[in-house]
């Protein structure tokens, strides 16, 4: 079964700097690369399994960033690549132990694939996930990328 665009959806055109710009007969939507990186973000934290996304350096920095700001940054372990109607993600997550890595990898793709191309009329060519670490229970690191206080 294939899927159709509807014709009254703008095409994606990309801008100078990054980013993508909708164009239409009624004037122009600019998407920056940073908003596709935050949908991307928040997409992969929606699934269950995923304890936090990015690893390594970029939670080091996210921390950092994190004492300043006042929360997580939905970018940290986010990289995307945009084009004129399509975009690529990548990105570091740690995953839940006793969750099946790929389920949770195949529920990451889902989610980021349909949240982008909803939010951005951009087609989603590949989400590449590298699951760096497992956090197991009991186990100090990261905290989870949802909050577990009532």
């Amino acid at each position: 079964m294939s899927t159709q665009r509807n014709e009254t959806v703008p095409r994606p055109r990309i801008r100078e700097g990054g980013g993508t710009t909708l164009l239409t007969e009624r004037g122009k939507t600019t998407i920056a690369d940073m908003v596709v990186a935050k949908i991307a973000g928040m997409a992969a934290r929606e699934v269950t399994g995923v304890h936090a996304v990015g690893t390594g350096m970029t939670r080091a920095l996210g921390a950092v960033r994190e004492r300043f700001s006042g929360g997580v940054s939905p970018t940290t372990g986010v990289t995307v690549e945009v084009g004129e109607r399509q975009a690529a993600v990548d990105l570091a997550v740690i995953v839940d132990y006793g969750a099946s890595i790929p389920d949770v990898a195949a529920g990451i793709r889902r989610n980021i694939v349909n949240k982008v191309e909803n939010m951005c009329g951009l087609e989603v060519t590949e989400v590449n996930i590298a699951v760096e670490d497992l956090h197991l229970p009991g186990e100090e690191g990261p905290e989870p990328t949802e909050s577990r206080v009532q």
